[in-house]
């Protein structure tokens, strides 16, 4: 039978509905009923037929029409809340953030499973999880690990021995030896304890990254948890039941200990928890309505719950990624930049390449040549000024290859110690079954991920830093030869004289945000924890400073896009007009001043999406089997063959 769970005040009841052609009026009777049922005084209802009241929905807050039919706006099992007038909404709820991701919004229940064993998880593994599009089932291997170290633990707890963080108290107290019969309140008090972070919550997605890969790190079955706990934890993520985690209060050290215990808090049914059924409830109540029961913690559970790396490490992921993302299509916008500024190709001669050949670099070269290559690509653009007096352009767009190309090695040399670190036992102790023995240590420690995310904001801070100046010059009529501003009637329409600004602005911004924070260090819990990474903020800084790139690069593609509209009825090369067609289908060409911030988010999302990538990718792919040496970097041979042909098509010959 189809069922509400509605929260009235401080209470949640279970409405039944037989009929979902009923009302949400009768739905909201209904469940007064019970609520005024559960009350000596009613509540303080005196007549239920005279009671106001407004329904929403739990999941982004929406209003509900009191006329509406049950079927049409709710599904089976919804949370909604009723507010009796006169009272306020409650405030235990968390308000839903208007800036949800379009992932959450859009989230269905995967059908396909990645197996987790602890050592073959990838950063963009982890990313897709975090995106809904995949369930977790644990490999065969992982259980039998996790079976066996527990049942070392279990010994250890049997025969009454002193071992830190199971029979003793933590940091500060790792003295103190706790009676067996309190071993169950210890770890519970641990979590309770432990969960005082603040801030905003993690979004949807991130938090289910960091559900996935705390289930990573405890199947390499070295943490000591029980099997049933962490299927606990394999149901909640497949259920999509997803802890309130706020994201500020982790100093790297020992681990995000704050993040990762309001994880384990709701696992325990305590707190808040979000799922695509009930937006924010109560932790109970969402996993009572998934048929799923709260985890209950034997020894060392508590302490494997929340003792690591991953809040850095899954944010870093995701930083990662969307930073090769945007790289990749960084070197595409500003070849289409290069285009409509009337650029030459003469700084992309493979020749010059292999003499500083850094592999970014080189990558980065190559695929100017593979958009820009009029021969291969013939560009109408490019033909209009092949015999100009111009020899070389300004370093915006001239060394783009070594600009560029840095970032493309960093995040190469960071995705290596991210993905190193996803498969990393990072527990203290730890627990070796083989070895009959537990010992303490430090790979809880967040050095590596903060130093390398603070490395990664640095590096691919330059994409955006590039870019606004690139954005600069097409604005710039003494130095485009286009339009003021990319747009007609000047002083009459402003065109992109403010996006401009908006990019100056996210530039500078960054400036600030890469400033490491890895070299900070607090010493903390009573001197026990005396040197710390600060690695949870290096990871959120670093996010922030991957999603200014990604939107100034938004501007400088409106931007280039707006300058090929002065340059028709030439065409580019058919790659570019296939990314120009590309961000056409969501962005009109600017005849008149607008709203402009729309246009900003629809290409931001392009990017986001890779579909500039995607659309360019092919083409890209074509021209390098075309020139199969010219694809394996470090080759003399193939760099002269690939400058023979080039120095025939350069343009301003």
């Amino acid at each position: 039978m189809p069922g509400f769970t509605v929260h009235i005040r401080d209470e949640w009841l279970a409405v039944p509905c037989r009929d979902t052609t009923n009302t949400i009026r009768w739905l909201g009777h209904e469940a007064l009923k019970r609520y005024m049922k559960n009350k000596p005084d009613n509540g303080g209802i005196t007549a239920l037929k005279d009671t106001r009241f407004v329904v929403r929905r739990c999941q982004g807050l929406g209003l509900l029409d009191a006329d509406d039919a049950i079927e049409d706006v709710l599904e089976d099992n919804d949370f909604v809340e009723l507010a009796i007038e006169g009272d306020t909404m409650s405030p235990d709820f968390i308000p839903y953030e208007p800036g949800v991701s379009h992932l959450t919004a859009l989230y269905r229940e995967p059908g396909q499973y990645i197996s987790l064993d602890g050592n073959s998880l990838t950063s963009t593994d982890l990313v897709n999880l975090g995106r809904g599009l995949y369930k977790i089932k644990l490999t065969l291997e992982a259980e039998t690990n996790v079976v066996q170290a527990r049942e070392l633990l279990d010994t250890i707890v049997k025969e009454n021995k002193v071992v830190y963080g199971i029979t003793t108290g933590f940091g500060k107290f790792a003295r103190t030896v706790i009676p067996v019969s309190k071993l169950k309140e210890l770890q519970e008090n641990l979590v309770r304890s432990h969960s005082a972070g603040v801030g905003n919550p993690l979004s949807p997605e991130r938090t289910r990254m960091l559900l996935a890969l705390r289930i990573n790190v405890l199947a390499k079955g070295y943490s000591g948890i029980s099997l049933e706990t962490l299927h606990a934890m394999v149901q909640a993520f497949n259920a999509s039941c997803l802890s309130y985690v706020p994201e500020k209060g982790s100093v790297g050290a020992s681990g995000d200990l704050a993040p990762l215990s309001h994880l384990a808090l709701g696992l325990m049914g305590e707190g808040k928890m979000w799922s695509p059924k009930s937006g924010w409830a109560d932790a109970k109540y969402v996993l009572e309505a998934h048929g799923l029961k709260p985890i209950s913690l034997r020894p060392k559970e508590g302490l494997a719950l929340i003792n690591g790396t991953q809040m850095i490490t899954s944010l870093g992921a995701e930083a990662v990624e969307r930073a090769q993302a945007i790289a990749r299509q960084a070197d595409i916008i500003a070849a289409l930049t290069l285009e409509v500024l009337k650029g030459t190709t003469k700084a992309f001669d493979s020749d010059i390449h292999r003499l500083r050949p850094h592999p970014g670099q080189i990558e980065v070269a190559q695929r100017f040549r593979s958009l820009l290559d009029s021969d291969h690509h013939p560009s109408q653009i490019a033909e209009s000024h092949r015999f100009c007096d111009r020899v070389q352009d300004a370093y915006t767009m001239r060394c783009c290859p070594q600009v560029h190309g840095i970032t493309n090695d960093t995040i190469t040399f960071v995705q290596n110690i991210i993905n190193t670190e996803i498969n990393s036992a990072t527990d203290n102790p730890m627990v070796f079954a083989e070895r009959g023995e537990t010992i303490s240590g430090g790979n809880f420690h967040g050095e590596y991920p903060a130093k390398a995310l603070d490395f990664l904001a640095i590096a691919v801070h330059e994409l955006a830093s590039i870019s606004e100046r690139r954005i600069e010059r097409l604005c710039n009529p003494s130095l485009s030869e286009l339009p003021a501003f990319l747009v007609n009637e000047g002083g009459l329409n402003s065109g992109f004289m403010i996006a401009h600004c908006t990019a100056a602005a996210l530039v500078s911004e960054n400036k600030v945000l890469c400033h490491p924070s890895s070299v900070d260090s607090l010493s903390t819990s009573a001197a026990t924890e005396d040197h710390v990474s600060m690695g949870g903020w290096a990871a959120r800084k670093a996010l922030r400073v991957v999603e200014h790139v990604e939107q100034v690069l938004a501007i400088e593609l409106l931007a280039a896009c707006q300058g090929i509209e002065f340059l028709r009825p030439l065409r580019t090369t058919t790659p570019l007009e296939k990314v120009y067609e590309l961000v056409r289908s969501v962005v009109k060409p600017w005849i008149k001043d607008r709203f402009m911030s729309p246009d900003i988010e629809a290409v931001h999302r392009l990017l986001l999406d890779q579909k500039v990538w995607n659309v360019a990718k092919p083409y890209i792919d074509k021209y390098q089997t075309e020139f199969i040496p010219e694809s394996r970097p470090g080759s003399p041979t193939a760099f002269s063959l690939d400058s023979a042909s080039q120095r025939k098509r350069v343009r301003h010959e």
